[in-house]
């Protein structure tokens, strides 16, 4: 039987709202690699119970086998396994496209942080309103 247990702590999906200010796009950013981090967490551990239980699989249809039990028993046990690994192959893939949202939500707010906010330090600091987007554009 499997140890997997649901995780209920994990991240939760961030807002998707019309704010894009600097701060909250910042934060938006830093939630998604959170939850990207935590799921590239989870995915590993899901790979490896999987590796090991299609390993325990397979072990059990030699032994299955080498008990003389009927044979559709060696075949069920056997393609258990075979489901395991190629299940444990795609979430392989799926850890590793995680991985790689993850760094691209880290890379892009970093890259927003260095091109927008030394302009929101010098908006923040201003007592003067500022107009909305596109007010000057004609």
């Amino acid at each position: 039987m499997s140890d997997l247990v649901p995780a209920t702590g994990g991240g939760a999906a961030a807002r998707t709202d019309g704010d894009n200010r600097y701060k909250s796009v910042q934060q938006k950013l830093k939630a998604l690699g959170h939850a990207m981090d935590l799921a590239t967490n989870e995915l590993q551990t899901l790979q490896r119970d999987m590796e090991t239980n299609a390993r325990r699989a397979e072990g059990l249809a030699v032994d299955i086998a080498n008990a003389e039990l009927d044979r559709t028993f060696v075949e069920m046990t056997n393609q258990v396994s075979v489901a395991l690994g190629g299940a444990a192959i795609e979430v392989k893939k799926l850890h590793e496209t995680a991985q790689e949202v993850s760094g691209q939500a880290h890379d892009t707010r970093r890259t927003h942080a260095r091109l927008y906010e030394g302009l929101d330090d010098i908006r923040s600091s201003r007592k003067e309103r500022t107009p909305r987007p596109g007010f000057l554009v004609r």
